[in-house]
C-alpha cells in the first residue's frame, strides 16, 4: 500500500494508474500479472511532465531497417546478428555470444498519449478497495496499450526477421 501513498485523493487518476502498472509488470511483479506479446521489450506508463497526462513508452523489438536488410555489403563478411530468438522468445544475446559475433539488435521506442478517461478515480485512502481500483486500473491500461500497439506488432510479424 505504501506504493500508492502519494496518489491517494489525487483529482485525477493517473499517478494511482501508473503505480498500479508499475507494480502488476515484471520486474516488480515476477511472473507478471500483465503478459504481452513477444516483441515487447518493456512497457510503462508514466504520468507526463509538462501536463500531467498519462504517457505510454513501449520498446519493441523490430527488424532491421529496409537500408541496412539488403543488400547486406555493409556486413563485410563479419555475419552480423540480429535478435537471438529462443522457443520463439526474442532475448539479449549473452556476454560469452556478444564476445565471438557481433549483434545488430533494432527496436522501436514508441512515446504516445493514452486516454486517460475511463480509469477508475484513486482510492481516497488505503481503506477503500485499493487492490480492485487497481486491477480495474490496469485494465483499462491494457485495452489501451493494446489498442495502440496491436497494429504496429501485426505489421512487424508480417516481416519477421
Amino acid at each position: 500500500m505504501e506504493e500508492f501513498a502519494g496518489s491517494f485523493g489525487d483529482i485525477a487518476p493517473i499517478a494511482f494508474a501508473c503505480t498500479a502498472w508499475r507494480l502488476s509488470v515484471p520486474p516488480s511483479l515476477c511472473p507478471g500479472y500483465v503478459r504481452w506479446h513477444r516483441r515487447i521489450l518493456d512497457a510503462a506508463c508514466i504520468r507526463n511532465e509538462w501536463d500531467g497526462t498519462l504517457t505510454a513508452q513501449l520498446t519493441l523489438v523490430s527488424p532491421w531497417p529496409a537500408a541496412l536488410a539488403w543488400p547486406r555489403d555493409w556486413c563485410r563478411d563479419r555475419n552480423w546478428q540480429n535478435w537471438p530468438n529462443l522457443f520463439g522468445q526474442f532475448v539479449h544475446p549473452t556476454p560469452r555470444d556478444i564476445a565471438t559475433t557481433p549483434y545488430l539488435r533494432a527496436s522501436l521506442l514508441i512515446e504516445a498519449p493514452i486516454p486517460f478517461d475511463g480509469l477508475p478515480p484513486a482510492p481516497d485512502d488505503p481503506r477503500h478497495a485499493v487492490e480492485e481500483t487497481a486491477r480495474r486500473a490496469v485494465t483499462v491500461l491494457v485495452r489501451e496499450l493494446n489498442e495502440l500497439v496491436a497494429p504496429i506488432i501485426q505489421k512487424l510479424e508480417e516481416t519477421r526477421p
